[in-house]
């Protein structure tokens, strides 16, 4: 019987007895002791009534229980639905009873104040913590440590991923067999990910970044990794010499360079470090190679798509840039009003096809409708254009759009200008409430450490460099600025908090 996911993901590693996962404590699990506890996952969801099709909800902690749990759903044919440990019982109570999840796996520290509302959504509750201990793995002790893997194809859907939900409610994106098999296999050629490498893996599992691109290249290509439970920079330099490549978030990389044990002889034996989910600072990339000799490879990718495109393993990579469209991928900038492709060096929205795009939103067909083409583009709501050489430039969100005095201003022009600043550590410019312009630009400087950047000389750089009407009207000193788990900055966040900046007296 054929699964195609769990065919090429797991299958090939079930007598390996070598290293699948290494965790900070020294101990290690081999691909053939996790595709066991994997096996005897899979029994316990079958054995409580999960079928092919339903959806399991999971908020737990990052642990070698929590990723089998994931290889336990695909080879039962149960499609996974991750969620952020950061959720309230409320925002669950949503992506429970939207997906129709009929088991919810959670903390067992969380279980008291989450059976009920599961309960009351149809869902049963079954739990896995941080150590590995649960009621799951108590079901689970003593089944068999091979399970008759469920016959699915790459038609069928095997995660929802939901959007954060910025402008409105999560959207659960339904993502495929095929969708995530073709976006592991062209990263691992892309990337050159072999059976020799080791994944430096600190990312949460509940992200497609740490779930669907990190772990899903590591099964594909036979690598093993460095599983840590979240980012630390202690753990990351111990275990580095015992790693080849590395995929993060910018934060990981901004912390490291904080610390003076980055060296280029700590990481002369790594072939590739990977940065996404958020832009990565110009500053950054310099830096890294500077301390390191290596240079950061960034990429662009979604919830709904996975990876899209990525500077090159071999050749330039442009910082400010997120590289050429993946193999098999096609990406192309639009006019958002008309849908007209429009000339390189144009600003306008990003559209993307391949196998990797998603198969809609979960029980929203209009928003479907409306984001995904009948031809197969999917609208991703980024703003970006082509350089003469034909690298991707992101320019911002297509809702971050400052529209003052029917002028398009895009923020990540701005942003760039005030990072290159003396002083400035990182800015963020926002759209907010203005009686003459209908709305009009602010900018947040987080100041460098020990410096404190004059606001009338960041003003003046602006007046030189830029036309008059991208001006921010007001500069704000902030101490950081607001993120998500995976690092981006949340504007709608700073748009609410500066939404009174220029209302009438």
């Amino acid at each position: 019987m054929s699964n195609p996911l769990y065919d090429t993901l797991f299958a090939p590693h079930a007598a390996r007895e070598d290293a699948f996962l290494r965790l900070a404590t020294g101990y290690e699990i081999s691909f053939r002791d996790f595709l066991a506890l994997a096996a005897q996952y899979a029994h316990v969801l079958v054995e409580i009534g999960l079928k092919p099709g339903d959806r399991l909800a999971a908020q737990v902690e990052k642990s070698p229980e929590a990723l089998a749990l994931y290889a336990a759903c695909v080879q039962s044919g149960v499609i996974v639905l991750p969620l952020n440990t950061a959720y309230t019982v409320e925002e669950l109570r949503y992506f429970i009873e939207n997906s129709g999840a009929r088991l919810l796996v959670c903390d067992p520290k969380a279980e008291g104040g989450l059976s009920q509302m599961a309960n009351d959504c149809g869902a049963q509750v079954l739990t896995v913590g941080a150590d590995g201990r649960g009621t799951l793995v108590d079901v689970a002790t003593g089944k068999p440590e091979t399970f008759d893997t469920v016959s699915r194809s790459e038609d069928d859907l095997a995660a929802f991923l939901y959007t954060s939900g910025t402008t409105g409610r999560s959207k659960g994106a339904m993502l495929t067999q095929g969708n995530l098999l073709s976006n592991a296999r062209t990263l691992v050629d892309v990337w050159r990910f072999s059976k020799d490498d080791v994944l430096l893996h600190a990312l949460p599992i509940f992200h497609t970044h740490g779930l669907f691109v990190a772990t899903n290249i590591c099964l594909v290509s036979g690598a093993s990794m460095v599983f840590l439970p979240k980012f630390d920079v202690d753990w990351m330099i111990d275990m580095m010499p015992q790693a080849t490549t590395m995929m993060g978030v910018p934060t990981f990389y901004t912390r490291l360079l904080d610390d003076p044990r980055l060296t280029r002889e700590l990481t002369a034996h790594m072939r590739l470090f990977v940065s996404g989910s958020a832009p990565l600072l110009a500053e950054t990339h310099t830096r890294f190679e500077q301390k390191t000799g290596h240079r950061i490879l960034e990429r662009y990718g979604m919830t709904e798509t996975n990876m899209n495109t990525s500077n090159p393993y071999d050749g330039d990579r442009r910082a400010g840039t997120v590289g050429y469209p993946l193999p098999g991928v096609e990406v192309k900038i639009t006019d958002p009003e008309t849908g007209a492709v429009l000339a390189q060096g144009d600003v306008g929205q990003i559209e993307v096809r391949g196998p990797n795009v998603f198969k809609g939103y979960w029980q929203m067909p209009e928003k479907t409708a409306a984001e995904l083409r009948e031809d197969g583009f999917f609208i991703t709501g980024d703003l970006g254009r082509f350089d003469e050489d034909g690298y991707l430039h992101i320019v911002g969100r297509d809702k971050d759009l400052i529209i003052s005095g029917g002028y398009n201003i895009y923020p990540k022009e701005i942003e760039v200008l005030l990072d290159e600043q003396t002083g400035v550590l990182e800015s963020a410019v926002v759209g907010v409430p203005h009686t003459d312009f209908g709305e009009t630009p602010v900018a947040l400087i987080v100041p460098e450490p020990g410096a404190t950047p004059d606001t009338d000389v960041l003003a003046e750089q602006v007046r030189k460099d830029l036309a008059r009407y991208k001006h921010p009207r007001a500069y704000f000193i902030v101490d950081s600025l607001p993120r998500n788990t995976m690092g981006k900055v949340q504007k709608n966040i700073l748009r609410e908090r500066y939404k009174d900046t220029f209302e009438p007296a």
